[in-house]
């Protein structure tokens, strides 16, 4: 398939950067907050710690940019970082605070909200909340920022079935909760 225009011009910026032009850096970095952060808030469900996560990915960024052999996978190695930085931060979360009382906590919060509303966004909102990190990353990856599955597997570091079952396990995840809200 042929690259679009965005695509090229998105590798010349970052052969650009990796030259050392800081106003490509810039242009790169106005060209991609906005979805790493996206993600990061998807995943971290913090506006805040979100901010933070993607500071230190465009920090693992300015790193390891001139590393990068192919500008064309940009995209997919940029969300990489990102997604272990994000994985690094619920390690965190979870030997802190014990996560597991505060998943309890929330199951029961959420008991009394409605799952899944036809047209509600919260409630979809909702139900992907009570979704693993995983299910998250995989739904937002495509659904979100739109990669295919083998650039989501790439991201992840798993393979591509396992993308691909994922998706299919969190989509249904998904129906059912939509199926229990209509039977209630």
């Amino acid at each position: 398939m042929p690259k679009s225009r965005t695509q090229i011009y998105d590798e010349l910026i970052v052969i650009k950067c990796q030259q050392g032009d800081a106003k490509a850096f810039g242009e790169l970095v106005d060209r991609w907050q906005k979805q790493l952060w996206r993600y990061a808030f998807q995943l971290t469900g913090s506006e805040s710690t979100a901010w933070d996560v993607v500071q230190e990915t465009w920090y693992g960024i300015i790193k390891g940019l001139r590393k990068l052999e192919d500008a064309a996978v940009f995209p997919q190695w940029a969300f990489r970082i990102l997604n272990n930085k994000c994985t690094d931060w619920l390690r965190k979360q979870y030997l802190q605070s014990r996560l597991d009382d505060e998943i309890v906590k929330q199951t029961q919060n959420y008991s009394n909200v409605k799952e899944y509303d036809n047209g509600n966004l919260e409630s979809l909102y909702a139900a992907i909340s009570k979704l693993s990190p995983d299910q998250r990353a995989v739904l937002m990856l495509r659904y979100s920022e739109g990669f295919e599955t083998t650039q989501i597997a790439e991201i992840l570091g798993v393979p591509d079935g396992t993308v691909k079952s994922r998706l299919h396990r969190t989509l249904n995840q998904l129906r059912q909760m939509a199926e229990r809200h209509q039977n209630d």
